[in-house]
């Protein structure tokens, strides 16, 4: 991949990255449940998500799944149905200080906060769609592929990295100062309806977008 060509993709892996979705609202409700340090383990997850998603479309897998409609179905449905539980879970949590949540969330593995992280970037065929149409404009057909692929699933993780702790941080500084039962119960309906429609935007989602 050529320098120049390198640098029009890291600029479009930021505003990949940027753009809210369900990957920043799980690395904002990570941070206003368990603090900095161990919410933004979740973002561990979303990368190790994009990295599946980047290794299906490199092997062909994705090409499938935006072309069969059962296949297409059967994993939009699964990530549908993933983020309206995480919404409802959000809804439903304890109406407490973030201090007080933190003490009561230690009992969460680190394992179980990569997994969720990765089901949410994993299971998503708006995804897997999103880079079949990008992906392919960065890459030199006459040049290696898989060496293109490391980088270019290198940067996505980079610029991942970096909007996600600011997104995590956010909620666990700014979001998690609130202290009154009412305005943690308030910001986890917040989350959890956030959640929601975020499975209902892909819901609605086609293969024809």
């Amino acid at each position: 991949m050529e320098l120049s060509t390198w640098l029009a993709f890291f600029a479009a892996a930021w505003a990949i990255s940027i753009s809210p979705g369900a990957g920043a609202l799980a690395a904002m409700s990570a941070g206003l449940n368990h603090g900095f340090r161990k919410g933004y383990v979740t973002t561990v997850g979303l990368v190790l998500g994009i990295w599946t998603q980047l290794i299906v479309v490199g092997v062909g897998l994705g090409a499938l799944v935006a072309a069969s409609a059962t296949a297409f179905s059967v994993v939009k449905w699964s990530g549908v149905a993933y983020l309206v539980w995480l919404g409802i879970q959000q809804w439903r949590a304890p109406a407490r200080p973030l201090a007080a949540q933190q003490a009561s969330a230690a009992s969460v593995s680190w394992h179980a906060m990569v997994r969720r992280g990765w089901m949410i970037n994993a299971i998503n065929p708006k995804g897997t769609v999103f880079l079949l149409a990008v992906v392919p404009q960065f890459l030199d057909l006459h040049q290696p592929l898989v060496w293109q692929y490391l980088v270019i699933g290198l940067t996505l993780s980079f610029t991942d990295f970096v909007v996600m702790a600011g997104y995590t941080a956010l909620a666990s500084q700014v979001l998690g100062s609130l202290k009154s039962a009412a305005h943690m119960r308030a910001l986890n309906r917040v989350f959890g309806s956030l959640f929601v429609m975020a499975g209902g935007l892909l819901s609605v989602f086609s293969r024809s977008e």
